[in-house]
């Protein structure tokens, strides 16, 4: 297998607020996905860095009294400890603030100056005649001019969805004094990303760097119709990097911000004698993005428009992720389920929270549940129970006598897991962690039915089967060491105990394949701990906010989402927007039904794969749902007050599969999508968990 160049890249967090376990969701998923490139061979550098930039910075600095510099390093040491706590591993973390962004956003800048993709325009923005500065959408609130929803920010409407200009809302006030805001022009900079349509439209439809849902999403969303310019600058004041040919005006956080990858990756090379020109415009360097569905477009549509016009390499892959909920329910500070990184690592071993994330995640865009009670099984059943298990049953009875000098005949365990090998690296390769999981349980499955059928507990009773017991748990000690080997992407301490208890580094993903046999053990060590759900249970109640702590807490608005992350889920968010509140009345029951009759109606997992608005319908979305393989139906279904068709594209749903068609004004409608609420715009969508594939029958 020949050696991989790869350089990969976690989206920037923002440096105006904590690491939580939402974030924790795709910097978990990267580093996987890293530790395992490196376990097989290859050359891989994971970079990453604060994204330090913006008006939030500003306020929030001028509001503590101190420098904006000395905010953002002493949040950028907060970051990498709550990164290094999870097992995180940057080959390098840097900062946008730094020479040598500021060198590339320059170089960058006359690139696209040199093309003619940038213009100039006045631009009519609020600004607070208190604060003394323009207001970003995020620092304005008011009511919306579509639906006259109050308090609402001034980009979107969180009851109505509708997206429009600050300068649209009604009575808008501002989010940093209280004052009215006042209308100025000003002079904005832009990148016509429309020049580059050509490009993007070959480069995202190619079928080679994105999701399929992903290039069909900006394909029917974006790409149908002249890409809007790009707004590149703000006006002073402003915390960035002042534009060199427009005095008086910064580049905007989202510029400089992604050129921040690059600008780590110099700081690395400088680091370690490399090229830069290697890594960022050399044909054999593969880069691969992970970020959140959040920024998409940015990443999909504008950064590979930048790099193609100013030289450097494109992205191979973006790779895109879903969003975390806890209990089906947004992240609550209120509900104390918006836990932070530090807090997590206070009270709960990190490698759990690891691998239930893995457990979960596939290669599409699905969001993510965390159940706090399938948490503590998952851990308990499969890290404990099974793999941890295997050792913790076994070890100490070979501690004098060692390993057989030859591996004993097993009835081919050994060799199912050998062959199982390439299967679980196909699944690690394509980012789809939950099937490698359940690839890995399986064989640990069959260990442990090695050892209940072997019983190695009575084998130590009897002195005459000393032998054979050497033989068991030889067999099972390098079936726990197998497992080590395909778990330690996910499981890195894992992986250095068993190292330690085997005195023998796992180095490569071929140590799966090679019994280790005539050696002495370590003094073995108790590996993992159930889950304490005592500790969880405090963990979420030291999370919950009350009204005076969040009043006294909450960091300055952002005047932009941390490039990567879940606005919903920013410590910054709204209450409104991660807080849910009225208690359910329950309907009353159907009258009781016979499992005959239940087993009539054909209930099947489904993805949709268009979702498309039926102007003429006040209800109705218009969906086109895949059952796997070629198999395709189109359904009407009455959801369009809670959802937009943006939303539903690449999710999974349950749909009724045997009901009869039945023809309506606006087409043949092939079947039924589940889904509770009492209507309109209260109706939640049925979903099936991480790991279902379009076709699967519900039983």
């Amino acid at each position: 297998m020949s050696q991989k160049k790869l350089l990969v890249t976690a989206a920037l967090p923002y440096a105006n607020g904590h690491i939580h376990i939402g974030h924790l969701v795709e910097y978990i998923q990267t580093d996987i996905w890293v530790r395992f490139q490196k376990l097989r061979g290859n050359r891989c550098i994971f970079i990453c860095a604060d994204d330090t930039h913006g008006t939030a910075i500003m306020i929030r600095a001028r509001q503590e009294g101190r420098s904006e510099e000395e905010l953002i390093a002493e949040m950028k040491d907060a970051h990498e400890k709550d990164f290094a706590g999870f097992d995180i591993a940057f080959d390098h973390y840097g900062s946008t603030n730094s020479p040598e962004n500021y060198e590339l956003c320059k170089q960058i800048w006359s690139s696209l100056r040199e093309a003619n993709l940038i213009r100039e325009d006045d631009v009519e923005q609020l600004f607070d005649p208190v604060a003394g500065t323009f207001l970003a959408d995020r620092f304005v609130k008011g009511t919306c001019p579509n639906c006259k929803a109050t308090d609402e920010y001034g980009d979107n409407c969180s009851k109505c969805g509708a997206t429009y200009s600050p300068t649209d809302l009604i009575n808008p006030v501002s989010a940093l004094s209280g004052a009215t805001p006042v209308k100025k022009t000003a002079k904005h900079l832009f990148v016509q990303l429309e020049q580059l349509h050509p490009f993007l439209d070959q480069w995202t439809q190619s079928g080679e760097h994105l999701q399929p849902e992903v290039a069909n999403y900006l394909k029917g969303h974006f790409l149908g119709k002249p890409l809007r310019d790009w707004d590149v600058s703000r006006p002073a004041p402003y915390f960035g990097f002042a534009i060199p040919d427009s005095p008086g005006n910064f580049w905007y956080v989202w510029f400089d911000a992604p050129i921040g990858y690059i600008a780590s990756t110099w700081q690395w090379c400088k680091q370690n004698n490399e090229s830069l020109d290697d890594w960022w415009k050399s044909p054999s360097t593969q880069i691969h993005h992970f970020i959140g569905k959040d920024i998409a477009y940015f990443h999909t549509l504008f950064w590979p428009g930048v790099l193609q016009s100013s030289g450097f390499s494109l992205p191979s892959f973006v790779h895109i992720h879903g969003f975390l909920t806890v209990d089906k329910e947004k992240m609550s500070k209120s509900k104390g389920t918006m836990v932070r990184a530090r807090k997590y690592l206070d009270h709960l071993d990190p490698s759990y929270l690891r691998y239930y994330y893995a457990s979960k995640l596939g290669p599409r865009l699905d969001d993510i549940d965390l159940n706090i009670t399938e948490f503590a099984q998952k851990i308990d059943s499969d890290l404990v129970g099974k793999v941890v298990n295997l050792a913790s049953r076994t070890a100490r009875f070979v501690e004098t006598t060692g390993l057989c000098d030859v591996y004993p005949e097993d009835g081919g365990l050994f060799a199912a897991a050998q062959d199982a090998g390439e299967r679980i690296a196909e699944a690690y390769e394509q980012g789809d962690y939950s099937r490698a999981m359940r690839l890995i349980m399986e064989l640990a499955d069959a260990a442990n039915g090695f050892v209940e059928n072997t019983a190695p507990w009575t084998l130590k009773k009897d002195p005459q089967q000393h032998a054979r017991l050497q033989e068991v748990c030889t067999i099972v000690l390098n079936l726990f060491r197998q497992l080590c080997v395909y778990l330690s992407p996910v499981l890195p301490r894992l992986a250095n105990q068993c190292s330690t208890l085997f005195q023998s580094e796992i180095h490569s993903w071929s140590d799966a394949y090679r019994p280790l046999v005539g050696m002495k053990l370590s003094k073995f060590e108790h590996l993992m701990q159930r889950v304490d759900l005592k500790k969880v249970e405090q963990m979420i109640e030291e999370s919950k906010d009350t009204p005076a702590a969040a009043a006294a807490a909450a960091p300055a608005p952002a005047s932009n989402p941390a490039v990567g992350s879940n606005p919903a889920s920013a410590d910054n968010a709204p209450a409104a927007v991660v807080d849910s509140a009225e208690p359910l009345t329950l309907e009353p029951l159907a009258p009781t039904c016979s499992i005959e009759d239940f087993m009539k109606v054909d209930l099947r997992v489904a993805r949709v794969i268009k979702a498309e608005e039926v102007p003429e319908a006040k209800k109705l979305v218009k969906l086109t749902v895949s059952l796997g393989g070629d198999v395709t139906r189109t359904v009407f279904a009455g959801i369009k007050a809670a959802y937009t068709p943006a939303q539903l594209e690449g999710r999974l749903v349950v749909i009724v599969a045997n009901l009869q068609p039945r023809q309506m004004k606006f087409g043949l409608s092939e079947g039924m999508v589940t889904a509770a609420g009492a209507g309109g715009a209260e109706v939640f969508l049925l979903s099936a968990d991480s790991g279902a594939k379009p076709g699967h029958r519900v039983h």
